[in-house]
């Protein structure tokens, strides 16, 4: 059964007079723990389409279902908590907080979840310190380099164990090296707590990280591949986590 269930998506924007088609149908599902790539170049609709699929944005016509829930049809308030409760997210910018470290940034969705300071505090600890960074716990985003604000903005997405992480072109501002260190502990990460991960890119090479290839062009998939992913997490060491040295 699948995890999540597009039907007849569509998504249409008005200037002026003029119909701006987004998104003219879209029909996909996705399982639960899958790495899903939606790839195309840009205005291709692959980033409406992670608004779609992420609550960002409301569909002109056409259901959303994640777990069962027709996101779709959901209030503003509704959907605000569905997130908050199910879903995780990684930009391409970090969006990390500059007043605060990177402790405080990644224990945030704890922090909205109602948990207390210890305990948040506690478990972003744990999260950073599997991501490589548990020694710059108190560094603020101004301190770390672009690799080490994306780990913990991947810390801070995982942190509460969302049922699925959204990933907007999430290796856009780094070097071939960094991406792929990031794009090996994201598939770790979804592979350790059973995460559906769905990222959207224009490159082929963060692309063959998925299981599964959903190509799109103007508003519309056009092909769905199936991929056997470059990294299995079994390739690492057991039980071990990527280290402080090769952070950058």
């Amino acid at each position: 059964m699948a995890f999540i269930t597009v039907k007849n998506l569509r998504k249409v924007y008005k200037l002026g007079k003029e119909k701006v088609y987004a998104l003219k149908q879209i029909d996909l599902e996705i399982k639960r723990g899958e790495i899903c790539c939606i790839l195309g170049t840009s205005g291709s609709g692959k980033s409406t389409l992670l608004n779609m699929l992420a609550g960002l944005e409301k569909p002109t016509r056409g259901d959303i279902f994640i777990n069962g829930v027709n996101i779709a049809q959901l209030s503003e308030s509704k959907l605000a908590r569905f997130r908050q409760e199910n879903t995780g997210f990684i930009f391409q910018s970090y969006n990390l907080i500059g007043q605060f470290n990177a402790l405080e940034n990644v224990g945030m969705p704890l922090m909205f979840k109602g948990y207390p300071k210890a305990k948040r505090d506690k478990l972003a600890a744990k999260m950073l310190k599997l991501v490589g960074l548990g020694k710059r716990l108190r560094h603020r985003p101004n301190q770390m380099s672009g690799g080490q604000q994306q780990r913990v903005g991947i810390a801070r997405a995982f942190v509460a164990k969302p049922k699925v992480v959204f990933a907007d072109e999430p290796t856009g501002n780094l070097d071939t090296k960094t991406t792929d260190e990031v794009m090996r502990l994201m598939v770790r990460m979804c592979r350790k707590y059973n995460i559906t991960l769905i990222i959207v890119t224009h490159d082929l090479e963060i692309a063959a990280y998925a299981d599964r290839i959903v190509h799109i062009i103007d508003g519309e998939i056009t092909s769905i591949e199936e991929n056997t992913s470059i990294y299995s997490p079994e390739e690492d060491e057991e039980n071990t986590s990527i280290s402080e040295v090769k952070s950058t």
